[in-house]
């Protein structure tokens, strides 16, 4: 996945801009993003602090981690398998 140029800190700083009255056109362009990208952020960003938002980033990356740790654990444990069978 791409990372975003953007902090946790201008993400949530351009929402309360918007809760705040400002227009989307407005935030858009001061940042440089497209309005589909500010409204991807409000779907799933708007009502969070910075700090909240970076703990959500922290559990992704480490929910991530463990899927990718399962699925090595998956794999050796169907080749173990695999391996006694052949062998009975």
């Amino acid at each position: 996945m791409k990372k975003s140029k953007f902090t946790e800190s201008q993400i949530t700083k351009a929402l309360k801009e918007y809760e705040g009255g400002r227009s989307v056109e407005d935030i858009c362009r001061e940042l440089g993003v497209k309005p589909p990208t500010f409204y991807v952020w409000k779907r799933k960003y708007l009502g969070m602090d910075s700090d909240t938002l970076r703990r959500l980033k922290e559990l992704e990356r480490e929910n991530t981690q463990l899927k990718r740790m399962f699925a090595d654990l998956s794999l050796d444990h169907r080749i173990l398998k695999d391996v006694i069978e052949k062998k009975l």
